[in-house]
């Protein structure tokens, strides 16, 4: 039998046909991406899913989306931090914290990697180019930046995609204060984190990076097999 594999979702007002309602949203890479590596995609809409369901689940993979509220990490909103979705914080950080008292296998996705380290007791920086020494992690709306990353040896990461691997970024935000139970694993070349793992846990990996977009999706067969 496949692993069901939850994947969360966005609630955003969203248009199709005649309607023009609040809808429960995904790319459809995200699915897609966990299908082909084997797994059997479930999705959990925000605010409607309890860790009762979680306990059913065999894999966990917390999706990209807007900002997270800075009030999380105790800190005020910058200029730049103008989307986010508190009741989407508060249902994933539910989810999340089911999930890692299950040891449940989880890859975490841009905005997932960073509600891990938030979640764990890290912060983030709410805007790269406000960081003179970054380079461009977002080259604008419903595009990514190609770019290579440099990964630790020795990490799950670089058994799985070696030294470098070329992956998709698209976003304006990063971590700042790596939570403890964290370890970076993955940098930009121009030193932001782009990946992080959990020590002792069966599979725990954060990318900053968006692996559902292309068709490398070692990292989801991966988590897949870990979830089996």
């Amino acid at each position: 039998m496949r692993p069901l594999i939850g994947i969360t979702t966005y609630r955003e007002q969203a248009q199709w046909g005649t309607w023009h309602v609040p809808a429960v949203l995904l790319p459809a890479s995200y699915a897609d991406a966990v299908a082909t590596a084997g797994g059997e995609p479930v999705l959990l809409p925000t605010g409607a899913v309890s860790p009762d369901v979680v306990a059913r689940l065999d894999g966990l993979v917390v999706a990209g989306g807007a900002d997270i509220d800075p009030a999380r990490y105790g800190r005020p909103a910058g200029p730049h931090t103008t989307v986010v979705r508190p009741e989407r914080d508060e249902s994933e950080l539910t989810v999340l914290a089911a999930a890692l008292d299950r040891d449940l296998p989880l890859l975490a996705i841009c905005r997932g990697m960073q509600l891990l380290n938030v979640a764990l007791g890290g912060d983030l920086v709410q805007h790269l180019p406000d960081v003179e020494t970054s380079g461009v992690h977002d080259p604008g709306p419903g595009l990514y930046q190609r770019r290579e990353v440099r990964t630790e040896p020795g990490s799950e990461l670089h058994r799985l995609l070696g030294p470098t691997a070329p992956v998709a970024c698209h976003h304006h935000q990063a971590l700042a204060r790596v939570a403890a139970e964290l370890t970076p694993v993955a940098w930009a070349e121009d030193g932001v984190v782009e990946a992080v793992e959990a020590a002792g846990r069966r599979f725990c990996v954060g990318v900053q990076w968006h692996p559902e977009e292309g068709r490398d999706h070692r990292l989801f067969a991966a988590h897949v097999a870990a979830a089996r």
